[in-house]
């Protein structure tokens, strides 16, 4: 893992309190297409697993994600990947 998935984990951590958090580099997939960094660590997928979505729609979940990483989603991230869900939600699957 590198600082930057180190820093996603991290925010997401402090901010939302997830019972599980996963964050996966999906970089290297996306090598030679638009918004590739040849630093690495532009693209992420995250799942994460929190209370704090609980009450609230998909596209709230996922501004509450943006929200904690805003500014490395403006300098540093080209995109990331969003599953957000609640503890009900993780155990029904």
């Amino acid at each position: 893992m590198g600082p930057i998935a180190r820093e996603i984990e991290t925010r997401l951590r402090k901010a939302l309190s997830p019972e599980s958090l996963q964050v996966m580099d999906d970089s290297e997939k996306h090598r030679g297409h638009a918004g590739h960094d040849a630093r690495g660590e532009s693209h992420f997928t995250v799942k994460i697993t929190s209370a704090a979505f609980e009450g609230r729609s998909r596209v709230e979940r996922q501004r509450m994600v943006n929200a904690a990483l805003s500014d490395l989603l403006a300098e540093r991230v080209h995109a990331l990947a969003i599953q957000a869900r609640t503890p009900a939600e993780t155990a029904a699957s």
